[in-house]
C-alpha cells in the first residue's frame, strides 16, 4: 500500500493529530484505492482520518469524515458486509476515538463517534439521533454513558437513569454513575442492587467480599443523602469513609462543598486549602472556594488562587466564576460576564448560576435573578438556590411566591435551621408577619442552636419592635462562643440606635479588627464619628459624590439590618 494505516494510527496515539490529518490526506486520496471497487478500504481510511480530526477538536470535519465513510460502507456487496458484521460482533475493539482496528469497521462505533462530535459541540439533539441508532445491547460503557448525559442534558430523566443504571450493570465502582443516579432521585437501595448484575468473569459472586464492598456502600449513602438535602448525615456519612481513606482528594471536596452550601465557611475553607495542599493543580470545585473567599475578604488569597487557576486551564468553568467573584468588587458588570461565560462553557456548572443570580440581586435585577436561581434548581436544588430566589422575590415585592419557595426548601429540608429562617425572613418582610417570623427565628434556634444568621435576624426584629434591650442579650449570649466581624458589627448598630456611643464604637472597631475589609464596619464607625461629634450623619453634604457614597454607605447597612 502506498500510505500504510499504521503509520497513522502511531501519530494519532502519539498525539501528532496535524501530521495524521496530513498522512490521511495521502491515504483518502490514493488511486490504489478506489471508491467503487474497494469501498470498504475506502471507509475504512475515512474512519482513520475522521479520529485524527476528532482528536484535534475539529468537530465539523470529523461528522462529515466519519458520514462519509458511511455512505461507502453501506454500498458494500452483501456478502462481504454480513461477514464483516458477523466478525464484528465479537469485537472487543473500544468505541474511542482513538483506538483502532483497520481490519473491521464497526458502523455502532461510527455512530458514536459522530454523537460525540454532536455533544462536544452542544448539539444535544443531533448526537441523540445517532446515539438511538444504536442497539441498547449492543452499547458499552462508554455508549451508555454518553446515552445517559444526552437524555439528562435534554430533560428526559426516565431514559438517563435507564443508561445510568446500564453503566453501573457493566462496571459497580462507576463513581460518576452512582453520583447522577442519587442526584436524580434513585435510592440507595435501588443503586447498591445494580452491583450484584455486573458480569463476574472471574465466576466468584460481585461482591463476595464484604468488607471491600461496604465502603462503596457507604459512598452511595452519602450521596443519597446529600441529594435528598440531608446535609448532617451525608456529611457524617464522608467522614466515615475518611478515615478509611484519609487524606482523599474526592471525599475532601465534596465535604467541602456540601460546607459551603450549608454556610459551614471555616469547615468548607479548611479542606479546600487541605485539598490545595495535596494536589495544588486540583480544579474540581474552586469556584466554591473562591466564593469563600470572597466572604471571608481574604483578597490576597482569592487573587492568588485566581491566578494558579489561570495558570492551569484558563478554559474551565470555575475560572471564570472565580473571575467573576475577583471582579464583583471592582466591576459587576465585568463580574457577570464572567459568570455568564461559565454558563456558556458549561451549561450543567451550578456555581455559574448561583454566581450570577447573587451578582443580579446585588445590581437590583431581582426578575433576572429569579431566572438564574431558577436554572440552579433545575440542575440541582440546593439551599443556596432556595436563599436566592427568596430573597430575589422580596426584593420586588412577591411575597406570595417568596414565601412559596422557602416553604418549598421547608419541605425539602424539614431539618434545616436555615430553611426555617427562610420562612421567617418571609414574614418579616411585612408588619403582619413579625410575629410568626419570631417563632420561625426562635425553632431555627432551637434545631441549631450556634446558627448565627437566625440570631441576627431575631435581634434585628427585637429593634424593630423597639426592644433593644432584648437584642443586645441575645447578642452578647452569642458574643461569648462566636468573634464574627458581623455579630460585632450588629451590636454595634444596635447600640449607635440607642445613642450607647462608644459602646458601638468598641463593637464596630472589633468588627474591623477581626475583618479589616468589612464595608458595613467602616460606613457605620464613619457615621458614628460624625454622630460623636455633633453632626447629623444623614445630613446632604455638599460635595455631590460625597452625598452618593454616603447613600451607598446607608443604603449597605440597611441591607445588613
Amino acid at each position: 500500500m502506498e500510505v500504510p494505516k499504521e503509520q497513522i494510527t502511531a501519530l494519532i496515539d502519539q498525539g501528532l493529530y496535524d501530521s495524521a490529518q496530513m498522512l490521511g490526506c495521502f491515504l483518502v486520496s490514493s488511486s490504489a484505492i478506489n471508491g467503487e471497487t474497494s469501498p470498504h478500504l475506502k471507509a475504512e481510511n475515512l474512519i482513520i482520518l475522521g479520529d485524527s480530526l476528532f482528536r484535534d477538536r475539529e468537530y465539523r470535519r470529523a461528522i462529515h469524515t466519519y458520514k462519509q465513510a458511511l455512505q461507502y460502507y453501506k454500498i458494500v456487496p452483501k456478502q462481504n458486509s454480513t461477514s464483516s458484521r458477523s466478525s464484528l460482533s465479537t469485537s472487543n475493539r473500544s468505541s474511542s476515538p482513538n483506538s483502532f482496528n483497520v481490519s473491521a469497521i464497526n458502523e455502532n462505533e461510527v455512530k458514536y463517534k459522530i454523537a460525540s462530535c454532536h455533544f462536544a459541540l452542544g448539539e444535544t439533539k443531533a448526537a441523540i439521533v445517532e446515539m438511538e441508532g444504536i442497539p441498547s445491547k449492543a452499547r458499552n460503557l462508554q455508549m451508555s454513558l454518553l446515552m445517559a448525559k444526552l437524555y439528562r442534558n435534554s430533560r428526559h430523566n426516565r431514559g438517563a437513569v435507564a443508561c445510568y443504571k446500564e453503566c453501573l450493570r457493566h462496571c459497580p465502582f462507576f463513581i460518576e454513575a452512582i453520583t447522577a443516579l442519587a442526584e436524580l432521585g434513585a435510592t440507595p437501595k435501588d443503586i447498591i442492587s445494580l452491583f450484584a448484575q455486573t458480569p463476574n468473569r472471574s465466576g466468584r459472586a460481585p461482591f463476595d467480599h464484604l468488607d471491600s464492598s461496604r465502603w462503596l456502600q457507604r459512598y452511595v449513602e452519602a450521596q443519597c443523602c446529600i441529594a435528598s438535602n440531608d446535609y448532617k448525615g451525608g456529611l457524617e456519612l464522608f467522614a466515615e469513609l475518611l478515615q478509611r481513606f484519609p487524606n482523599n482528594i474526592h471525599i475532601l471536596l465534596e465535604m467541602a462543598k456540601v460546607d459551603a452550601i450549608i454556610g459551614k465557611n471555616d469547615e468548607a475553607i479548611i479542606n479546600f486549602e487541605k485539598v490545595r495542599s495535596i494536589d495544588p493543580y486540583i480544579m474540581t470545585y474552586m469556584d466554591e472556594y473562591a466564593m469563600l473567599l470572597k466572604v471571608k475578604c481574604d483578597y490576597s488569597k482569592l487573587s492568588k488562587l485566581v491566578h494558579d487557576l489561570l495558570s492551569i486551564d484558563p478554559s474551565r468553568p470555575e475560572v471564570f466564576v472565580a473571575l467573576s467573584v475577583l471582579w464583583e468588587r471592582k466591576d459587576e458588570r465585568g463580574a457577570l460576564s464572567y459568570a455568564e461565560k461559565s454558563i456558556r462553557t458549561d451549561e450543567r456548572h451550578i456555581p455559574g448560576y448561583i454566581m450570577k443570580g447573587n451578582l443580579l440581586l446585588s445590581m437590583k435585577r431581582p426578575e433576572a435573578a429569579v431566572i438564574a436561581f431558577r436554572g440552579a434548581q433545575e440542575l440541582r436544588p440546593d439551599l443556596r438556590s432556595y436563599q436566592g430566589l427568596v430573597h430575589s422575590y422580596l426584593q420586588f415585592s412577591k411575597v406570595k411566591e417568596a414565601l412559596y419557595a422557602a416553604r418549598e426548601a421547608m419541605k425539602a429540608m424539614p431539618q434545616s435551621a436555615k430553611a426555617l429562617k427562610l420562612v421567617g425572613d418571609v414574614h418579616a418582610s411585612n408588619a403582619s408577619g413579625r410575629e410568626k417570623a419570631k417563632k420561625f427565628y426562635e425553632s431555627a434556634l432551637r434545631l441549631e442552636p450556634g446558627y448565627l444568621g437566625a440570631a441576627l435576624a431575631l435581634a434585628e426584629l427585637h429593634v424593630i419592635e423597639g426592644r433593644n434591650g432584648d437584642a443586645v442579650s441575645l447578642l452578647e449570649r452569642y458574643l461569648k462562643d462566636w468573634a464574627d466581624d458581623s455579630l460585632h458589627v450588629k451590636l454595634a448598630q444596635v447600640f449607635a440606635a440607642t445613642n450607647m456611643l462608644q459602646e458601638a464604637l468598641s463593637h464596630y472597631e472589633a468588627a474591623l479588627r477581626i475583618n479589616s475589609q468589612n464595608e458595613a464596619a467602616k460606613k457605620g464607625l464613619e457615621r458614628l464619628e460624625k454622630q460623636m461629634k455633633g453632626v447629623d450623619p444623614d445630613a446632604p453634604e455638599e460635595d455631590e459624590e460625597n452625598e452618593v457614597e454616603d447613600a451607598d454607605g446607608d443604603q449597605e447597612e440597611t441591607d445588613l439590618l
